[in-house]
């Protein structure tokens, strides 16, 4: 079983419910990646999203990664990913695989670059967040950047979300 918790801090719209979106999101990351066996397996799994303001994630960032600026999404997993194979036979138990913390001002500013509603880049942010809490590294080469792609794009498209990475055509 998949457990998510989420907390949203006040600079997030309160007409949104921030916990069932990271939940939906988490949960698909993970029923389309090569961990699904996590989801059916006899252990809770718990993974914490927390939607953030950009001072804080600037704090994160330049404490854990010298960099000091705010960024979109942070990951920081608790569970090395090979381990992951493993622990998913166990028939019970409680893992935490790790935290997720996503930028406000960030989120919405790439939101409206891209021209989609906030709620569903953070979902985007949630998916590739919890991928990078399983394993995937989209920094390792372009092969793993596609791997990881691919699976963004269908655990979005499981929570009705076009493809990110879609290329827009321009009419001349």
């Amino acid at each position: 079983m998949i457990l998510v918790e989420a907390d949203a801090g006040e600079e997030w719209d309160s007409r949104t419910d921030w916990a069932i979106l990271a939940r939906d999101a988490v949960i698909s990351a993970v029923r389309h990646s090569d961990r699904s066996d996590l989801i059916d397996s006899g252990l809770d799994v718990e993974v914490s999203v927390k939607f953030a303001s950009d001072d804080e994630v600037q704090s994160l960032n330049a404490g854990y990664r010298s960099k000091d600026k705010p960024t979109n999404v942070l990951s920081f997993p608790m569970m090395e990913p090979q381990l992951l194979e493993s622990i998913a036979s166990a028939h019970n138990g409680e893992v935490l695989l790790g935290d997720v913390v996503l930028a406000h001002g960030v989120c919405v500013s790439e939101a409206a670059e891209k021209n989609v509603a906030v709620e569903t880049h953070a979902s985007h942010l949630v998916v590739h967040g919890t991928l990078h809490l399983l394993g995937y590294d989209h920094e390792q080469g372009d092969e793993e950047a596609e791997a990881m792609e691919a699976i963004e794009r269908n655990a979005l498209a499981a929570l009705g979300i076009s493809d990110p990475y879609a290329a827009t055509e321009v009419q001349t």
